[in-house]
């Protein structure tokens, strides 16, 4: 006999539903730094080794440039450890107040 289309249980369901992997924060690190953490940072949040996110940046800026400003747009964007504001952000709300 087919199952198909059956929608009875015969066999009771005792898993529970996978839960989502919790990330660290997006953070510039300061373990592994070469030069602002950004490659590090990344490296941790995406849980890889930070010889391949170097190496990525390495190529894009040798392939197109497009690696300088990625860098420093991180650079700006993403806070670092122990804080919770970016460069950016910081300028952004200093500039706010001072109106």
């Amino acid at each position: 006999m087919s199952t198909f289309g059956d929608t009875t249980q015969t066999e009771t369901e005792t898993e529970t539903p996978a839960r989502p992997v919790s990330r660290p924060p997006l953070r510039r690190a300061y373990h592994g730094r070469m030069v602002a953490g950004v490659c590090a940072g990344l490296a941790d949040y995406l849980a890889i080794d930070v010889t391949i996110v170097r190496v990525a940046f390495a190529v894009f800026t040798f392939l197109g440039g497009a690696g300088i400003p990625a860098y420093l747009a991180c650079l700006l964007l993403i806070p670092e450890e122990g804080s919770d504001q970016s460069i950016a952000g910081s300028f952004l709300n200093s500039f706010d107040h001072g109106l």
